[in-house]
């Protein structure tokens, strides 16, 4: 009897590793509580290894020996297969190429409300040269804050803005989102289905940015809601409506997605990772690291914020940025070519 109950848990937990290690197979990659066990991938190595080393400690006790084994066995080939797809989706790299007069260079953050100084913010963006700045989180206020200072040091910005409750004076202000953006990349307007809500997030807002005079490409902030097991519904139609805003064409889509790339495979078509777009930190080395929370270390976390590219775009290299600055995501930084530069 005790030999069945152990060939039982065995098989069981074969079961439990192979979802956890390959959820997109099961098709459970977006289900409570499967989302939220696989969102940090060095976290499961560590529970693998921890089993690991239970199973040993239980191999001194000669009746449970085989069942011990099994159990060693099996987490053993769980922590090494999720490594290897740590390894290929890369564990970090920490350098940009030099920028060329046609590289584009896209900065996310989530700035957590007032958490992080308009200062600051300004800062970053001016160390990091970048061109379009998405602000989950952010005040207009801040962003204007922030344009000011932009075009005090000779790099002026366009700020754009969308706050799904402009109703409520002094609200939470994940309620808005803005964007920056250089003055070089020509005049953009957020599209008027951001603004009333018709076509957004659900719960906390995405802004969608659009050329003026039709050339360049497409901007959209992202934000979409956490996976909390009473927005589970919410939180898949917040990446349904994100991944159709990557259709055939020329998009740049970066901000607080609430997701990993785990819990994008349903959303992805044509070897896009959401519609027809592209994560680029997986695609530069750094698609395991961490951005939220950013009290934690970097490969510790789960990395939910992303910059994804339509074909258009060839990402040539991507940071994580170290210090959160007072927020709980950091910053990812990506420099873009044009996909026809040699």
């Amino acid at each position: 009897m005790l030999r069945l109950v152990g060939i039982l848990i065995s098989v069981l937990f074969a079961i439990a590793t192979a979802v956890l290690v390959w959820p997109q197979f099961f098709r459970l990659e977006t289900t409570f509580p499967i989302a939220q066990l696989v969102s940090a991938r060095l976290l499961l190595i560590a529970g693998f290894l921890v089993i690991s080393v239970l199973a040993v400690l239980l191999m001194f006790a000669r009746p449970l020996r085989g069942f011990a084994a099994s159990i060693l066995i099996i987490a053993l080939l769980g922590a090494g297969a999720t490594g290897v797809i740590g390894a290929v989706r890369g564990f970090g790299s920490d350098a940009l190429p030099e920028k060329s007069d046609a590289s584009v260079r896209v900065l996310t953050w989530n700035t957590a409300g007032a958490a992080v100084p308009a200062e600051t913010i300004a800062g970053v963006i001016q160390e990091q040269q970048a061109d379009i700045v998405t602000l989950p989180e952010t005040s207009e206020e801040v962003g204007e804050q922030i344009a000011i200072m932009m075009r005090e040091a000779g790099y002026p910005m366009w700020v754009h803005h969308v706050n799904i409750r402009p109703d409520v004076l002094n609200g939470p202000q994940a309620w808005q989102t803005t964007i920056l953006m250089s003055a070089d990349l020509g005049e953009y307007s957020v599209i008027d289905s951001s603004t009333d809500g018709t076509s957004n997030t659900g719960s906390v807002p995405s802004a969608v940015a659009m050329p003026v005079n039709g050339e360049g490409p497409t901007i959209v902030a992202v934000h979409a809601v956490a996976p909390r097991p009473e927005a589970m519904s919410k939180w898949r139609s917040d990446l349904a409506w994100i991944a159709d805003q990557c259709p055939e064409g020329d998009f740049i889509l970066a901000g607080d997605f609430n997701a990993t790339v785990d819990h994008m495979a349903e959303f992805g078509m044509e070897g896009g990772t959401m519609g027809r777009c592209r994560d680029v930190a997986g695609a530069t080395g750094n698609g395991v690291v961490g951005t939220w929370p950013a009290d934690m270390p970097r490969l510790a976390g789960a990395p939910i914020d992303h910059i994804m590219v339509s074909e258009n775009w060839r990402a040539s290299g991507s940071v994580v940025l170290a210090d959160a600055g007072g927020s709980d995501h950091r910053a990812v930084v990506a420099q873009l070519e044009p996909a026809t530069a040699e």
